[in-house]
C-alpha cells in the first residue's frame, strides 16, 4: 500500500538549542521534547521522571464527593451494592479495580457484566432489573453510563441509585445520577481528561482511601490493570495516564497479580512488557471472554487470589481467544472476497459490509483489518437480537462519530470516539444505511486522508544513534497515542552485506550510512523493496529504534516503516 511521509515541521531552533544545552543531550533529542510541549529543564526532569506526587486530586473531579457520600451511607446502612462494567478490557479491568479494593473494606459486593449479545454495550434493562431482584440499592458503573439518561429514569422506579464513572463523551443531557465522574463533562474542571474508564475508577477508589485514611500504598496493586485498561482502549499516553502506565508497567514487569502472571505465561512472554506488548499479546486474550462467550471470566482471572482457580480460568480464557482468531480469521477473508467482487464498492471511499452470520464478537477486530486493507472509513455489519449490530474504524483524520450523527436517523443507537465506534440499525435500514454513510464520507474526507500516513519526527543521521542516545531515547516511553515512539527519516544509506527476505514478507538487513556503523534493520511486510535494495545503491528510510534481544544479546536494531529509493 502506498504511504505518504510527513516530516514535522521545525519547531524554533533557539528553543531546541537551549534545551540541548541545559540537559546535555543531543538536539534531536531535544527537538522531541519541544514538540512534546517540554521548553525547559523543569519540565524535562518532570517528564523524564514520573512521580506519582503528579496524580491530580480527584476531588478535583465534579461530583466525586457526592460519590464518596453515597458510598459510605451505603456500607454504613448495609446495602448491597453492584459493580457494573462493560465487557471489553476497560471494562473489565475497571470492574477488577473497583470490586478488588473495595471488597477489602465491605462484604456486601458483587459485579456484574452484560451479556454482549443479549444486552449489547452499556447499561441494559436487564442489568437493572438483575440488581431490582437481587435487592442491589446502588449501581456504580464503569465505562459505561454517560449517556443511559432512560435506563438511570429506569433505575430509579426500582429504587436504585446510580454511580457514573465513565470517560466517553457526554450527550447533550448528563444522566441525572446520585454522581457522574465524567472528566469530558463540560461543566467539569478535572485537570486531566484523557483518563481511562478504568483511571476514573481508581480516581473513585483514590478518593475514598483519602477521605477514609487508608494509605495510598494500599493502591498500588491496581497499577498494572490501570496500564492495561490504558494500553487497550488506545487513551493518550500524557499527563496522568503516563505515570499510571509507567507505574503499572513496574508492576506488571516486576510482581504482577496473579491473574495477570497467568495471562503472560500463557502468552509466552514474562518479562519486559511495552504498551504495546499489552495491546497484542494481553488485550486480546481478555476480550476473547466477551467476545466469544462470558466476559466474567476475564473478571474472575483478574481478582483471582488463587493460582489453581487462575489457571482454570486462564484455560477458559486462552480457548476463547482461540476461537475468536479462526472467526476472526474466516470472517476477514469473506469481507476482503465480498469487497473484491464488487467494483461499485471496491471504488468507493468508504467500505460497508454485512453478513447475518458473522459473528459480532469480532467485528470489530474485522474492521480494523479491513482499514488496513483499504485504508477508508469501515463499518462491519452482523445480525443480532432482531437488529443488525456494527462495528466501526476510521483513518487518521476523519471524525468517524461525526459522520455517523450524519446518519443517526437511520440507527437505533450508536457511540464511541473518532476513530472507533459501535452501532445499532433495523434490517431495513441496512442498504439506505451504506449509501448515506459513503455519501457523508465522500462528501467529507480529503484525497489525503485517503492515503495512509507514516508521521516522522525527525531527521537523523545515523552516526548520532549511540547508547547515550539510545538510553534517553528509552526514557520518552511509555510510548502510545499522543507519545508515540518517535520516527526519525535518515537519508542515503546503503546495503552493508545482503539483505535477504525472512518470513513471509519480511526484509532483514544491515545498513550503514557514510562515517557511520553498521546498524542491523528489520523491515516488516516490506518485502516488495527487496529487489531494489543492492550494495552500493543509496536509499532513504524512516524507521524507530528498538533494542533486539538474541540469545541474551542485546543491540541496537532499527526497525522500518518505509523505504524510498532513486
Amino acid at each position: 500500500m502506498q504511504k505518504r511521509w510527513s516530516v514535522k515541521a521545525k519547531l524554533d531552533d533557539g528553543d531546541v538549542r537551549k534545551l540541548s544545552a541545559d540537559l546535555n543531550i543531543d538536539p534531536v533529542l531535544s527537538l522531541l521534547l519541544v514538540q512534546r510541549g517540554i521548553r525547559n529543564f523543569e519540565e524535562a526532569r518532570t517528564f523524564f521522571r514520573p512521580d506519582l506526587n503528579h496524580l491530580h486530586d480527584p476531588f478535583l473531579m465534579r461530583d466525586m464527593e457526592k460519590a464518596i457520600l453515597r458510598i459510605e451511607k451505603a456500607f454504613t446502612d448495609g446495602e448491597k451494592v453492584l459493580i457494573y462494567g462493560d465487557y471489553d478490557v476497560d471494562g473489565t479491568t475497571s470492574v477488577a479495580v473497583v470490586y478488588s479494593f473495595f471488597k477489602k473494606y465491605y462484604p456486601d459486593l458483587d459485579y456484574y457484566i452484560p451479556d454482549r449479545y443479549k444486552e449489547g454495550y452499556g447499561i441494559s434493562t436487564q442489568g437493572i432489573d438483575y440488581a431490582a431482584e437481587n435487592g442491589f440499592s446502588l449501581i456504580i458503573a464503569l465505562d459505561c453510563g454517560i449517556k443511559s439518561v432512560d435506563k438511570i429514569v429506569y433505575a430509579k422506579t426500582s429504587g436504585i441509585d446510580f454511580i457514573i464513572c465513565d470517560h466517553h463523551t457526554p450527550g447533550a443531557e448528563i444522566p441525572d445520577a446520585v454522581a457522574v465522574l465524567d472528566p469530558k463533562r463540560a461543566d467539569c474542571e478535572y485537570p486531566y481528561k484523557e483518563l481511562s474508564g478504568c483511571g476514573i475508577g481508581f480516581k473513585l477508589i483514590q478518593a475514598y482511601a483519602q477521605k477514609n485514611d487508608i494509605p495510598f500504598e494500599e493502591l498500588y496493586s491496581y497499577f498494572e490493570l490501570v496500564a492495561i485498561s490504558i494500553a487497550c482502549d488506545i487513551v493518550h499516553i500524557t499527563g496522568e495516564n503516563r505515570v499510571l502506565a509507567y507505574f503499572g508497567l513496574q508492576q506488571l514487569n516486576t510482581n504482577p497479580c496473579i491473574g495477570v502472571k497467568t495471562l503472560m505465561q500463557s502468552v509466552g512472554k514474562t518479562e519486559n512488557y511495552t504498551i504495546s506488548d499489552i495491546v497484542f499479546l494481553i488485550g486480546p486474550r481478555i476480550n476473547a471472554a466477551g467476545r466469544i462467550d462470558d466476559a466474567r471470566h476475564a473478571v474472575e482471572l483478574l481478582i483471582a487470589c488463587d493460582e489453581n482457580i487462575a489457571a482454570e480460568k486462564g484455560l477458559i480464557i486462552n480457548s476463547k481467544n482461540v476461537e475468536r482468531k479462526e472467526h476472526d480469521l474466516n470472517i476477514t477473508d469473506e469481507a476482503l472476497s465480498m469487497i473484491a467482487a464488487d467494483a461499485v464498492m471496491v471504488g468507493r471511499k468508504s467500505t460497508v459490509v454485512f453478513n447475518e452470520n458473522w459473528h459480532k464478537g469480532v467485528i470489530g477486530i474485522v474492521a480494523s483489518r479491513l482499514t488496513e486493507k483499504y485504508y477508508r472509513p469501515t463499518i462491519v455489519l452482523t445480525r443480532s437480537n432482531g437488529h443488525v449490530a456494527g462495528s466501526a474504524r476510521s483513518v487518521v483524520g476523519f471524525d468517524l462519530y461525526e459522520a455517523l450523527c450524519d446518519c443517526s436517523d437511520l440507527l437505533i443507537q450508536f457511540g464511541g470516539h473518532k476513530y472507533a465506534a459501535g452501532l445499532t440499525m433495523a434490517p431495513e435500514n441496512v442498504e439506505a444505511f451504506s449509501q448515506r454513510f459513503e455519501q457523508v464520507v465522500n462528501a467529507t474526507i480529503t484525497d489525503e486522508m485517503l492515503i495512509q500516513q507514516i508521521n516522522i519526527d525527525a531527521e537523523l543521521s545515523l552516526k548520532q544513534i549511540d547508547a547515550k542516545f539510545f538510553r534517553i531515547l528509552g526514557r520518552f516511553g511509555p510510548f502510545g497515542p499522543e507519545n508515540m515512539s518517535p520516527v526519525f527519516i535518515t537519508r542515503n544509506v546503503y546495503v552493508s552485506g545482503n539483505a535477504s527476505l525472512v518470513g513471509a514478507n519480511h526484509i532483514k538487513m544491515t545498513v550503514i550510512q557514510e562515517g557511520s556503523p553498521a546498524f542491523d534493520c528489520i523491515a516488516f511486510n516490506l518485502g516488495e523493496y527487496l529487489p531494489k535494495l543492492a550494495k552500493g545503491i543509496p536509499f532513504d528510510i524512516c524507521y524507530t529504534i528498538e533494542e533486539n534481544v538474541w540469545r541474551e544479546k542485546r543491540s541496537i536494531q532499527l526497525n522500518i516503516k518505509g523505504v524510498k529509493t532513486y
